[in-house]
């Protein structure tokens, strides 16, 4: 019987969902069909396959060749069929033995001279693999990513004639190797000289997983700051790490497997889009937001941020993923990620400056901070002016603050004694879990409410400053929120409309 079936790995979001490529050879005149929903660069895999079986010194059969891509309601795309289809030709041809390829599966695109070209979602091809208990063969440039899963079984090889040799038995296996290059060191907090209470904030934000707003004047800091949160964040766990580099390895950007387990910091500029921080295109991609899962997002001069853009960060920031929806299908993404923001304070920067160089009247400011929307402000749990440094901190023989393993490690016990009450960080925290884990005594609760009504809090800011009180009692070792552990948290709801900051 002229037919062969080779197993292979489709994208779909950060899924890999299975593909049988079934190839059938009949009579008629030579002509090769692919179908089953295929795109253009899959199409045209018939002619990169035929080169690459010749100049492997294989026979291409002079017949009608129909290869069908199962389930045929599920769009192909890229050269990652290549290679399924080549074996599939030589298998249904008799020059390999089809039986061995059930317990493989295989992607990969082909050069004309047989050469296996790297693919994107190699990740999770791997993890869908192992779960079916098959192997994958992936192209070299592929392996050091495939090597991420422990346990997964992923082979590399460097051409066609390769996979073949490996099939036939005249060719041991070989293993996906991880990358040999040398982890790359987080940048430290102790390059941050004075802000003292910047410093806090960014601790209490690292500890609970809360989201962080500096507002200063140029220079002060800010983006020196944001990108230290990486480095006071707890290592990712095995499982976070892989769900983040799945969602790299899909985003057609690349994964460097030497980075794998440190949490991304995505750094967007502020003309990006709101397709590009959410995701899309016709074949769905993920976005920044989705790049920075488990990680931090860091979106600097928010001001000047489109306003449309900013706004479809508001559902991701509660439910932690997003859906691309298209004509033809809809992708999911995960998207549970740290906002870190920073802005001026003004237009011309400088307002509050002991300098008094700002002549910013009270409407333009008020203009300046109302492109930020109150439901996002509201979202943002912690709201922190950051001051010019003084001179003299600044010297080279001034002393240095403490590094990021020392504020890590504070952090970690913190989190850990969230994990233990609630199983969940303080910041994700339900309606009923934050009123059964932070409970205050009856003088704070009148603070509380004198504070709502002075800022004039929504629910949802009077709960994400519990959530605060709790992360800062939880820093201290406290089992109880005190008094001065709710008065920080509300020191932290600067931006507030109701606040003298907003109003300034």
């Amino acid at each position: 019987m002229s037919l062969a079936l080779v197993h292979s790995r489709a994208r779909a979001g950060v899924h890999a969902p299975g593909v049988q490529v079934e190839v059938h050879l009949s009579g008629g005149l030579p002509a090769t069909q692919i179908v089953g929903l295929p795109e253009a660069a899959v199409r045209e895999s018939r002619d990169r396959v035929r080169a690459a079986i010749l100049c492997a010194q294989f026979e291409f059969p002079a017949r009608r060749i129909t290869v069908n891509l199962a389930p045929a309601d599920l769009p192909k795309d890229g050269g990652r069929f290549d290679l399924p289809i080549a074996l599939g030709i030589l298998a249904a041809s008799g020059q390999i033995d089809r039986q061995v390829l059930a317990e493989w599966e295989f992607l990969g695109e082909l050069g004309l001279t047989g050469e296996l070209r790297p693919v994107d979602g190699v990740l999770p091809a791997v993890l869908a693999a192992a779960r079916h208990d098959r192997r994958l063969v992936v192209p070299l440039a592929n392996g050091g990513e495939a090597a991420l899963v422990r346990d997964g079984g992923a082979c590399t090889a460097r051409t066609l004639l390769e996979v073949c040799a490996m099939l036939s038995g005249s060719r041991p296996a070989t293993p996906a190797q991880a990358s040999d290059a040398a982890e790359a060191p987080m940048p430290d907090l102790a390059d941050v000289r004075g802000q003292l209470h910047a410093r806090r904030a960014l601790e209490v934000a690292a500890a609970g997983g809360h989201h962080l707003l500096f507002v200063g004047s140029p220079g002060c800091g800010k983006t020196l700051l944001a990108s230290r949160l990486p480095g006071i964040l707890p290592l990712a766990s095995e499982a976070e790490a892989l769900e983040s580099a799945a969602v790299a390895s899909v985003s057609g950007r690349g994964l460097d497997p030497s980075r794998w387990r440190q949490r991304p910091f995505r750094a967007p500029h502020h003309t990006a889009s709101a397709v590009a921080l959410v995701g899309g295109g016709s074949q769905p991609r993920p976005g920044e937001i989705s790049l920075a899962h488990n990680g931090v997002l860091f979106l600097d001069e928010l001001t000047e941020w489109d306003r449309r853009a900013l706004e479809v960060l508001r559902e991701p920031l509660e439910s932690g993923t997003v859906v691309v929806s298209r004509a033809a299908r809809s992708s999911e993404f995960p998207a549970r990620f740290q906002l870190v923001a920073a802005m001026n304070p003004c237009p011309c920067g400088w307002a509050g400056d002991a300098s008094g160089r700002c002549h910013c009247s009270a409407q333009a400011v008020a203009r300046y901070r109302n492109r930020i929307s109150g439901p996002l402000l509201d979202r943002i749990d912690l709201q922190v002016e950051v001051p010019r440094v003084p001179p003299q901190d600044l010297r080279g023989d001034a002393p240095a603050g403490e590094p990021s393993a020392v504020v890590r490690a504070r952090v970690e016990a913190a989190r850990q004694r969230q994990l233990a009450r609630s199983g969940l960080l303080n910041a994700r925290l339900g309606h009923a879990q934050t009123f059964a884990c932070c409970r205050l005594s009856a003088q704070d609760q009148a603070l509380l409410e004198r504070a709502i009504d002075k800022l004039q809090m929504s629910a949802r800011a009077m709960q994400r400053t519990l959530r605060v009180a709790r992360t800062i009692a939880d820093l201290a070792g406290a089992a109880d929120i005190a008094t001065v552990h709710l008065s920080e948290a509300l020191g932290y709801r600067r931006m507030e409309p109701g606040s003298t900051a907003h109003a300034a």
